[in-house]
Order: C-alpha cells, then sequence, then structure tokens
C-alpha cells in the first residue's frame, strides 16, 4: 500500500504525519554565496537556450525566507551542497559552508573539492572544520573524478565516510566526463566510497544502480526523478521502478531545492506515485538519509 503523496506544500506536514516519520532527510538542497546562487539563477533563466524547455525557479526567496519554507515543510536537514567550477573556489566556498553550518539550525556542515594542487589540503581543512558531506559536479566543474590531482582526496574520504553527492550522469546536459564509467573505475580502486549519485545517475539510470547494488556504501538520490517535468526529458526506463522497489535501503531523498521548475510537494508526489509502498517511502524521505546526515 502506499498512501497518495502531497498535491501541495501545504499538505507536506500531514503526509508525513501519516507515514509516521519525524521529517524529511533531504540531501540535496542547496544554499549558496549570493553571487553564486545569483548567477546559477541567471543560467536557468535561459533554460530555452540551455535545454530547450523554460526552467523557472519556484521559490526564488531571500535566504532566510528559503529556511523558513524547508522548515515549514519539515525538512530537518539543511545541507548547502556548493560545488567549486574553477581553481581556488574549493577554499572559499569551503569556508562560506562553515559559516552557514554555524548559523542555521539544522544544516549540515558540507563541502568541495576541485582537481588542484593541494586540493587534499584543502579536503583536510574542510574535515578539520566539521565537514560531513560533499558536492561535486562533474559535468559543470568538467573534471574527471579519476583526475590524478585527486588520488590524494579519495582515500581521505573514504576514511572518513563521509558522504560524497556527485553529479555523474549525463542529464540533464551530458559533459565531457559524465556517464558511469569514471565513476565505475573510480569504485574499482576504492570500493567503500560513500558517493550518493544524485539525480539517480540520469539518464544512465540502470548503470548507476548496478554500482549501487555492487557496492556496499554507493546510494542514489531522487532529485528531480519521476517528475512531471523531468519525464519529459529524460523517463524512467521499462523495469527500473522495480530495481528501484529493490534498493529500498540505498535510495535517498534529494530535490534540488531551491532550484527547481515547480513545487516541492511535487518530488514527493511524484515518488509516491511509483506505487513502491509506505515503507520504501519512509526510508527514502527519512531513514536512509537521516543515517547518511545525522550527526
Amino acid at each position: 500500500m502506499t498512501t497518495p503523496g502531497p498535491r501541495t506544500d501545504a499538505e507536506v506536514p500531514g503526509y508525513l504525519s501519516r507515514l509516521g516519520i519525524p521529517g524529511l532527510a533531504d540531501i540535496h538542497v542547496h544554499f549558496m554565496p549570493d553571487a553564486v546562487l545569483n548567477k546559477v539563477w541567471d543560467y536557468f533563466d535561459h533554460a530555452d537556450t540551455n535545454y530547450g524547455t523554460p526552467w523557472p525557479i519556484t521559490y526564488r526567496l531571500p535566504e532566510d525566507e528559503r529556511i523558513e519554507q524547508l522548515r515549514t515543510l519539515g525538512v530537518r536537514y539543511i545541507p548547502s551542497l556548493n560545488y567549486a567550477h574553477k581553481p581556488g573556489m574549493a577554499t572559499w566556498l569551503n569556508e562560506w559552508n562553515r559559516e552557514f553550518a554555524g548559523r542555521v539550525d539544522g544544516a549540515v556542515h558540507s563541502a568541495t573539492f576541485y582537481p588542484e594542487p593541494g586540493a587534499a589540503a584543502c579536503v583536510r581543512q574542510a574535515m578539520d572544520a566539521g565537514a560531513r558531506l560533499w558536492k561535486v559536479h562533474v559535468s559543470v566543474s568538467a573534471f574527471t573524478p579519476e583526475d590524478p590531482l585527486l588520488d590524494d582526496v579519495w582515500p581521505l574520504i573514504d576514511e572518513a565516510g563521509t558522504p560524497v553527492v556527485i553529479h555523474a550522469g549525463s542529464g540533464p546536459l551530458a559533459g565531457e566526463f559524465t556517464g558511469p564509467e569514471p565513476v565505475r573505475r573510480l569504485l574499482e580502486r576504492h570500493p567503500r566510497l560513500p558517493l550518493v549519485i544524485a539525480h539517480l545517475g540520469m539518464p544512465e539510470y540502470n548503470a548507476f544502480a548496478d554500482l549501487s547494488q555492487q557496492y556496499e556504501r554507493v546510494h542514489l538520490d531522487t532529485t528531480m526523478v519521476a517528475t512531471d517535468f523531468t519525464e519529459r526529458l529524460a523517463p524512467l526506463p521499462d523495469g527500473y521502478v522495480d530495481r528501484l522497489g529493490s534498493l529500498s535501503d540505498k535510495v535517498v531523498l534529494g530535490t534540488d531545492f531551491p532550484n527547481i521548475p515547480y513545487a516541492y510537494a511535487h518530488q514527493i508526489e511524484a515518488l509516491a506515485r511509483l506505487d513502491l509502498g509506505d515503507e520504501w517511502m519512509r526510508k527514502a524521505l527519512w531513514h536512509n538519509g537521516h543515517r547518511l546526515m545525522g550527526a
């Protein structure tokens, strides 16, 4: 049995109560310095050119209002998930992340890294400051996870066991280094890396599901998947929903808030429409993310 999902944001708290979970553990939420976020929003404002479809930002609000929106929805963990896309950027983003985590109740101290000299020292510094969640974006940042400049980074993360939300799939836009094969080769070298594959790895859904089945610490986040918007761009393949059902301990809620072209509730509604059962929803919406992000 699957309880029908919420149709509006106002219905989300009641839905969570009916499921019997204390809130949402959303591992894919973005908070960024204003200058960076404005550039991201400007990019989506030109989505007709970049993606061939409009991409209105539903939650184009001041930071304090975005935080309050998440709390009203029942989001208990608030990552920042900044990512560096050029040399020298990771250090100052990580300092902003540290400051954000220090002033926002419920924040998950996030950090990023980039393949550049001193990358391992940057990661150690962020770890020492309390970072417990990482974000890298293979497409936007245009680097391969196999870059030799990261050779000293991955063992640090492996040992610490702090999850890395990695956008490595080729959707919504392919990049030079996107796709499952670089991630597969990385995991062959570091089989215990705690990777969280953003967007379920769209559109290479099955290949990334294979990695999640093969490697104990590889998870999949649901960001934008199964929504009406994404089903037009990268629909779930035949038989894939059954695979998700068998991966109930590996699927983690992600949304891409605030940079989504629909209401937050629609992500939850879309997952409920998969009809995988209330226990699957409880794990995806709360238990799995709580396990990964809980202090």
